[in-house]
């Protein structure tokens, strides 16, 4: 799991990226809850992202359409993470709302 917790590593995100292996992810770490949108701009891969509020549970599971500019994939509550993972992913393993987020030691709080 890759884990950005910059506003610059934030930004770019998995953007011009080509491939992902099937339990590879990107962990996206906020210095507070609020609410988050993401898109597609630029991203090739086919992901499915969860939205987490400050208890690490699921808010949301939205499945995201490569190299879309168009589309918002919006958090209903105030999240604190964001997890981008390859799409079906969470379906998958019948990860779904209100499922938690176990974040090791190791990760660092956003800057």
């Amino acid at each position: 799991m890759e884990v950005v917790n910059t506003p610059a590593d934030r930004a770019k995100g998995l953007m011009y990226r080509k491939f992902m292996g099937e339990d590879e992810g990107m962990l996206f770490v906020f210095a507070q809850p609020e609410y988050l949108s993401f898109w597609m701009k630029n991203t090739r891969i086919p992901l499915s992202i969860a939205y987490f509020n400050p208890d690490k549970r699921i808010t949301d599971i939205h499945d995201m359409k490569p190299n879309q500019t168009s589309e918002l994939y919006h958090s209903s509550e105030k999240a604190l993470y964001a997890l981008e993972v390859n799409q079906g992913w969470f379906a998958k393993r019948k990860i779904g709302k209100y499922g938690v987020l176990k974040i090791p030691d190791r990760v660092k709080a956003a800057q």
